[in-house]
């Protein structure tokens, strides 16, 4: 044992976290235990795909955060300064208590032992119950890599001899969330009561919806679209307008709230 009584791990077998937040930076709030964390590949992933449910969830006191995996930093349209001003306006506008970013390099988020790390005791330090993660199903190669990595993230920080710095956490629930493409969702939420805050939160991030369009999500466009969505989603479940989810594992339900 070295000195200081700290173990090391075997040789070639990841990084130690020494500190619990060297893994992340936070961007707004304060570390804290969450009830919900929303997994965002960039910065605006999280507004577009989960951001009502987020809103209703901070509205109605659930300490809730966002983390980026990267910092965008390879779009077509601002610069990685002036988006993580953006993601702390937004975080505002939420009522977010915490948001962080993981500074992974834009364009390649994928599965590597070395990410699964770092988030794996981002995930130690903010301690989440329900963690929202984004689809696999999609085209862009950061946001099912970001799926990926989560998966082992998650592994990984439950497991009292990992070397990850922390102490060991289970998340409750995994949700994945749509992105690009579509879904089969086996949940649905009501976000009509939050719509001029969840349209104000994405319109935050004016760098990527104030100029050109680009692409189908980096468009000025981008409300009305997603909107639509929302509103296809509504008609299923009943309502104005949903957000959908799919979870992995069975949920369990109180019949009499059926």
């Amino acid at each position: 044992m070295p000195a200081g009584g700290v173990k090391r791990p075997p040789e070639g077998q990841g990084p130690i976290l020494g500190r619990m937040n060297s893994a992340f930076e936070t961007v707004y709030g304060d570390v804290q235990p969450l009830d919900w964390l929303c997994l965002a590949p960039h910065p605006d992933d999280a507004e577009i795909g989960a951001g009502g449910t987020l809103i209703r969830l901070a509205q109605a006191g659930k300490k809730v955060g966002i983390l980026e995996l990267s910092r965008g930093e390879k779009g077509t349209q601002g610069t990685p300064e002036v988006r993580v001003q953006e993601c702390a306006r937004a975080a505002q506008i939420m009522g977010l208590s915490w948001r962080g970013q993981l500074g992974l390099v834009d364009g390649e988020i994928m599965d590597t032992a070395k990410a699964a790390h770092r988030l794996a005791a981002t995930l130690r330090a903010v301690r989440p119950t329900v963690l929202v993660v984004p689809h696999f199903k999609d085209r862009h190669p950061d946001h099912f890599g970001a799926y990926h990595l989560s998966k082992r993230a998650v592994h990984l920080a439950q497991l009292q001899k990992a070397y990850v710095g922390g102490e060991p956490h289970r998340v409750s629930r995994v949700l994945l969330y749509q992105g690009n493409a579509d879904i089969t969702p086996t949940l649905l939420v009501d976000v009509e009561g939050v719509q001029e805050v969840w349209a104000a939160a994405i319109l935050a991030h004016e760098s990527q919806f104030a100029g050109a369009a680009i692409s189908e999500t980096v468009t000025p466009e981008i409300v009305e679209r997603r909107r639509a969505r929302q509103g296809y989603w509504g008609t299923l479940g009943r309502v104005r307008y949903a957000e959908a989810f799919e979870a992995e594992t069975a949920l369990l339900v109180d019949p009499e709230a059926l």
